[in-house]
C-alpha cells in the first residue's frame, strides 16, 4: 500500500481510538458519579459498549488485514447486541432482589414482585 493510504488509515485509527477512549472514560465517570445501581449500570452498558466497540474496530482497522477487521466488526456487533440485554436482565434481577432506586428517580415502572409464570 502507498504511504498516503497507510498514513490516512493511521490517522483514522487514531481518531477512532480517541473517541472510543472518551466513551470509555465517560462510562467510568458514570460509574463513579451516578447515585444508584440502575443509573450506574446504564452508564456502563451504553457508553462502555460504544467505547469498547470503537476500540475494537480501531484495532481491527489498524491491522490492515481484512480477516482481522471482519472479526473485529463481528465482535463489535456481538457487544452491541448482548450488552444491553445483559444489563436489562441484571437490573431486573436487582429490582426483584430489593435494590431501591434513588429518590431522584421519578418513576418505577416495574411491579414490586413479579408473579411466577404458570404453564
Amino acid at each position: 500500500m502507498g504511504t498516503l493510504v497507510i498514513g490516512g488509515v493511521t490517522f483514522l485509527v487514531a481518531i477512532i481510538m480517541v473517541v472510543g477512549a472518551s466513551f470509555s472514560l465517560l462510562a467510568a465517570l458514570g460509574l463513579l458519579r451516578f447515585p444508584d445501581l440502575y443509573t450506574r449500570m446504564h452508564a456502563a452498558s451504553k457508553a462502555g459498549t460504544v467505547g469498547s466497540g470503537l476500540l475494537l474496530v480501531a484495532a481491527g482497522l489498524h491491522s490492515l488485514d481484512p480477516a482481522i477487521f471482519v472479526r473485529a466488526l463481528a465482535g463489535f456487533v456481538f457487544l452491541v447486541l448482548t450488552a444491553p440485554i445483559s444489563a436489562h436482565l441484571l437490573a431486573k434481577a436487582a429490582h426483584q432482589a430489593g435494590y431501591r432506586m434513588t429518590k431522584l428517580s421519578v418513576i418505577d415502572q416495574l411491579p414490586k414482585k413479579e408473579e411466577p409464570r404458570r404453564h
